[in-house]
């Protein structure tokens, strides 16, 4: 297996999730993890021990240039120590899935700590069935959803047997901290770099857009071009858009995903669709249980698109655009809201609103590290939030992962809320289902287990009115507890 190349200093995109991280806005990523057994904990430090060469980003932490002159780099921790990032917990016997829905919400909610590599594990016991949970962070300014992927890839085997993994041939040397001097000059040198490189890239994808505007298929989508005007209106505020308080509550949905690859081939879709279907139903209901009017409004929804090629599989850092995608809440027929957002996406695709949004956020990055800093320090909560919420869908593992011998069952994605946006909606396909994680901010939204009951109701709903059956499926009996979204 070969080792990335790391850069040692942030990209602007990479940076953008240190400068506007707050309390009330922490910004790491993450999962929990479900495992059949006890793992046992002594055994399972070692292992992710012995991998640690395979991740020296994970034994680096964040050094901010004290002039600002350029981006956090990366520099490694002299007293890195595994202890310090792996932890056990235990729940009073016996744990609940509720127990660990509140346990997990708990250790989500405060940010990472910057004086050291900025990801840690905790392994929670107690759980019924003597199952074991695996509660990973990751700061996002160090992986987005796919690499952190690739990161459960790394720490956790794919077969019951641990897999030995190859040492470096020579031992790992590590730069020297450089004086003063020398990182006046580099950082200077690496500001200047990097708007050198963010302006190519925004020159260049303007060339590249001005060109797709020959396309008559282009242009006819150009009126679907909206996503940067977009961002300077504001979102029309739902319940869940008020201040946060950055403490977090969980809630977490399973599907078949035979059932949502079922639904897209009856509906000519993507699972994309089914996804983005299913929660702006769930929204919908929601919005009128808390007496608000749909009749012509819209929920605006950010989704992340990666722009990873399959040679950048297991690079680190951030690489994606995104769509801004609006779905009137209206809409409540299930096949009708379907169509919708199908042809809404395609159009966007075909006005290349992702790379549009990909050349405006280049030429945001050509701005000087000093002042991106003091635009996320001065950034406070605004009842006028740009979007909504955030909702991504990681296709996760295509293998069953196993932590020193024991079968993970299920895999629920955690993402941040904070600022206005009190709800964020993840998702990840592991096995046969696909795992919904809801996280909310509890001064936010007090009651995100009603949007979960909703998203359920709206899974089951989107089946019927695409005239798909119940497809049933062997559910590991550690993974019950948390099997949603039947009739």
């Amino acid at each position: 297996m070969s080792q990335p190349t790391l850069n040692m200093r942030l990209t602007s995109q990479d940076a953008t999730f240190l400068y506007f991280e707050k309390k009330e806005a922490p910004m790491h990523i993450g999962c929990v993890s479900i495992f059949e057994g006890e793992i046992p904990f002594d055994r399972f430090v070692e292992n992710i021990n012995s991998r640690m060469h395979l991740l020296p980003r994970y034994q680096q932490k964040i050094r901010s240039d004290p002039f600002n002159l350029s981006h956090p780099s990366w520099e490694v921790d002299p007293e890195f120590d595994i202890h310090n990032h792996v932890f056990r917990v235990r729940l009073e016997d016996p744990g609940s899935d509720e127990d660990l829905l509140k346990h997990a919400g708990r250790i989500f909610s405060p940010t990472l700590d910057r004086n050291k590599p900025l990801w840690d594990i905790s392994l929670v016991y107690g759980l019924k069935s003597k199952r074991t949970a695996m509660i990973l962070r990751v700061h996002h300014c160090m992986v987005d959803g796919v690499s952190g992927v690739d990161l459960l890839k790394i720490i956790l085997d794919i077969s019951p047997q641990v897999q030995p993994l190859p040492k470096p041939a020579t031992a790992q040397s590590y730069p020297t901290r450089a004086d003063a001097t020398r990182r006046f000059f580099d950082a200077l040198l690496g500001g200047m770099q990097e708007r050198r490189d963010r302006w190519t890239e925004f020159q260049t994808g303007l060339l590249n857009l001005t060109k797709e505007l020959a396309s008559d298929q282009t242009r006819a989508a150009m009126p679907d071009m909206d996503q940067i005007p977009m961002l300077a209106l504001p979102a029309p505020t739902l319940p869940f858009n008020r201040p946060c308080s950055g403490e977090h509550m969980l809630a977490w949905s399973t599907f078949s995903l035979k059932e949502a690859r079922a639904i897209r081939a009856a509906l000519d879709g993507t699972v994309n669709d089914v996804v983005l279907t299913v929660l702006s139903g769930a929204v919908s209901s929601y919005v009128e249980m808390h007496e608000q009017q749909t009749t012509g409004r819209n929920l605006r929804v950010m989704v992340p698109v990666s722009l990873r090629r399959k040679d950048q599989r297991g690079a680190l850092g951030n690489l994606f655009s995104m769509l801004l995608v609006e779905i009137p809440l209206d809409l409540r027929e299930p096949r009708q809201r379907f169509k919708y957002i199908n042809g809404k996406i395609a159009a966007m695709n075909n006005a290349r609103a992702v790379e549009g949004m990909s050349v405006f956020s280049a030429l945001i990055g050509t701005l000087p590290a000093s002042v991106q800093a003091l635009v996320g320090a001065l950034a406070t909560t605004t009842p006028f939030p740009a979007f909504n919420m955030i909702a991504t869908n990681v296709p996760g593992p295509r293998v069953t992962l196993y932590a020193v011998g024991k079968r993970m069952t299920a895999c629920y994605p955690y993402l941040p809320a904070g600022y206005a946006t009190g709800c964020a909606c993840s998702v990840i396909s592991y096995g046969n289902n696909l795992y919904f994680g809801l996280t909310a901010d509890t001064q936010a939204m007090p009651d995100v287990e009603r949007l979960k009951a909703f998203l359920d109701e709206s899974f089951v709903e989107l089946r019927k009115a695409a005239g798909v059956d119940k497809i049933k499926s062997r559910v590991p009996k550690a993974a019950r507890g948390t099997k949603s979204g039947s009739d």
